[in-house]
């Protein structure tokens, strides 16, 4: 069955990094103003909203209701309004939702917006949410898998991210299975730094050289703090419409969804690094879009940690799977490279509000679409593809997401 053709009409997005200036409510209207604005509409023109935000509940108490309390402060009356929650997936998984609802026939024109506050002057406690994207009724067997990949958890009394450790120890996994190198993830760590310098909606916006990543503090072997996503305050919307949608707004530049796909995993080996969520779901994605990585243009990756956008690179098809160190070393992956991976500066430099990660990478691709990225612009951009994952399961992401994009 054809799928019925989907367009993301606007975009928005607020700076990304500490904003102790501004609150949930105060980051989504920034954001949602400027989608709407972006493509040519009014609050009006909005059918319904699907709102991503992970952590507000536990951070502030504002419990089952967070889109309704940020959204009708805005303005938003009698459309239905729908919270999602999908660990660092959330942004995309509204994004999902938000495609599903116009492929429907139940609306022309639906808002996805995701917001997240991190800075709460408590880093422990905002650490700790990260705590709750593994099975919390089965530590022994969280620990288990980390053993398996290889290392447990450090008990060293330091706040530091459950998250972190998993990434670590898939890492270790990585190296022994392929020799890939700890200067490799410097490589990578670098290069989305020096992205950053060129976004002015980064987080860190400072170059960093591979030697002085290497030599920065460890988080969890081998990773240093600056291959790892900083906490960070943001929110990012995106208007989605069918053609009919299309009609009611006045957006410039249109950019259409040639592949929307969320997925979970299957029972396998933790050896098997082919058969993990992520391949499955690119390959759907692949097969719905019509294209092969080899079409893809430009890629926004779900970098919690620079090992992260190594081991999507080989998921994604981008490199043969133990290749994506050397990938990353040939150059390929920057900008100039001939696939160039986070341009934004990726979660590491842009930063890592979970809600709305995944709708920044949407951000970040459409504008590479229309060509108006500046000095960060990839040339000749015409296929997109972002990959946003969250939680833990049995070893890999719980939830994964691929969106590919077409000018």
């Amino acid at each position: 069955m054809t799928a019925v053709p989907v367009w993301i009409a606007g975009v928005g997005m607020t700076s990304f990094g500490v904003r102790q200036d501004a609150s949930v409510k105060d980051l989504t209207r920034t954001a949602v103003l400027e989608a709407i604005c972006d493509a040519g509409g009014d609050l009006s023109t909005i059918d319904a909203a699907y709102f991503g935000n992970t952590c507000q509940d536990v951070l502030e108490g504002q419990v089952v209701v967070a889109g309704q309390m940020a959204l009708r402060s805005m303005g938003f009356e009698r459309i239905p309004i729908v919270n999602v929650e999908n660990a660092c997936a959330t942004g995309a998984t509204a994004l999902h939702q938000a495609i599903m609802h116009v492929r429907s026939g139940a609306a022309d024109v639906v808002l996805a917006v995701g917001a997240e506050k991190l800075s709460i002057g408590d880093k422990s406690k905002a650490l700790g949410v990260f705590d709750g994207g593994v099975d919390v009724n089965d530590r022994q067997g969280v620990r288990a898998v980390l053993e398996e990949l290889g290392g447990g958890i450090p008990d060293d009394g330091q706040p530091h991210s459950l998250f972190m450790d998993i990434y670590a120890a898939l890492t270790r996994a990585h190296m022994n299975a392929f020799g890939t190198m700890q200067r490799q993830l410097a490589v990578i760590s670098s290069k989305n730094h020096a992205h950053a310098v060129h976004n002015p909606l980064a987080h860190f916006r400072k170059e960093m050289s591979v030697e002085d990543i290497l030599a920065a503090r460890p988080v969890s072997g081998p990773l240093t703090v600056p291959m790892c996503a900083p906490l960070t305050d943001g929110a990012s919307a995106v208007v989605v419409c069918n053609a009919a949608g299309l009609r009611r707004l006045g957006s410039a530049q249109p950019i259409r969804v040639l592949a929307n796909v969320l997925q979970s995993g299957t029972v396998r080996p933790l050896s098997a690094w082919d058969r993990s969520v992520t391949r499955l779901a690119a390959r759907s994605a692949y097969e719905q879009a019509g294209v092969g990585p080899e079409d893809i243009s430009v890629a926004e990756v779900h970098d919690a940690s620079s090992f992260g956008e190594l081991l999507q690179s080989e998921l994604l098809g981008f490199c043969e799977i133990g290749a994506g160190g050397p990938f990353a070393e040939s150059g390929a992956t920057k900008l100039g490279g001939s696939l160039p991976i986070n341009p934004s500066g990726g979660l590491e430099s842009k930063g890592h509000p979970m809600g709305a990660s995944g709708l920044a990478q949407i951000y970040e691709l459409v504008h590479q679409l229309r060509g108006n990225c500046g000095a960060r612009q990839v040339h000749g951009a015409r296929i997109a593809l972002a990959e946003n994952g969250g939680g833990l399961y049995a070893g890999e992401e719980a939830a994964a997401a691929i969106t590919i994009l077409g000018s």
